[in-house]
């Protein structure tokens, strides 16, 4: 199995050389490292980026030089990539294309983690809404789904059902919201992820939920995987989680497309 979906201190995860180690030594072949990245011009996500230093657009040059020493290492016989995990909003659209075409990562993540500038992680963003406001960012999210998919932008769409770790949005999805995005992935190179940053917390939320599984099963939609590990120590047990999960649903992993598609030869 290979997990293609880490973060290091390039954003907000462990050092680059403990990742990879934790990952060899849960018997992986192979690890993606995919730090944040927010490229909006816009003032929210602007901010954003200065706070949590989501940043790797100004940053990628030399964690690309800490990845290309690893992998000359004799000692290293792990797989590394070189990915990264981008911020999408449609309004950001030619930002994002403009910077991923400038550093041509092995593979693209990208990732909906706001609605309407509200960060669908954060509870108190929804606590004092409205039921009727609730369901309306709820529709928002999976809108800005579609639209990251329809971009053709990304290799892999992250934690496709990201609201469902946050209490006054969950359970609020439905069907008629999992169809437009199974369409969309059925018709696009872009892959969605099992996800198993909360698999193993005290809320244990696989993403993408069972009933959102079946859907896109339903559209013979591929997966691929990512623990969304942010520490070393997260690794091995997400690695061995992942597994398991993979064959109890009779499921296979697919690479992210880009990385498939470096592999292919060109002519002359």
């Amino acid at each position: 199995m290979k997990d293609f979906h880490t973060h290091t201190t390039y954003s907000d995860g462990g050092f680059l050389q403990g990742m990879v180690e934790a990952a060899e030594a849960a018997g992986l072949e192979g690890i993606g490292l995919t730090d944040h990245c927010t490229v909006s011009s816009r003032e929210k996500p602007a901010t954003t980026r200065t706070i949590y230093g989501f940043n790797l657009d100004v940053t990628y040059e030399r964690r690309r030089r800490a990845i290309e020493e690893l992998r000359t290492r004799e000692d290293v016989s792990i797989e590394i990539y070189d990915g990264v995990e981008m911020d999408y909003d449609p309004r950001d659209e030619r930002e994002i294309r403009d910077f991923l075409e400038e550093a041509t990562f092995d593979y693209t993540i990208g990732s909906v983690h706001a609605v309407d500038g509200l960060n669908v992680q954060v509870p108190s963003n929804f606590t004092e809404l409205s039921d009727a406001r609730r369901d309306e960012l709820v529709d928002g999210y999976f809108e800005n789904l579609v639209s990251l998919i329809e971009s053709e932008l990304f290799d892999v769409a992250a934690h496709i059902d990201l609201l469902e770790r946050t209490p006054p949005l969950r359970g609020r999805a439905t069907t008629d919201h999992y169809e437009p995005v199974a369409r969309a992935l059925a018709d696009s190179r872009t892959v969605p992820e099992i996800n198993a940053g909360r698999a193993i917390a005290d809320m244990a939320i696989v993403h993408p939920s069972e009933s959102f599984l079946d859907v896109l099963r339903e559209h013979d939609v591929a997966v691929t995987v990512g623990s969304d590990s942010h520490r070393p120590s997260e690794i091995g047990d997400r690695a061995a989680f992942l597994e398991t999960y993979f064959e109890r649903h009779d499921l296979e992993s697919v690479e992210p497309p880009g990385l498939e598609a470096r592999r292919v030869p060109t002519d002359g």
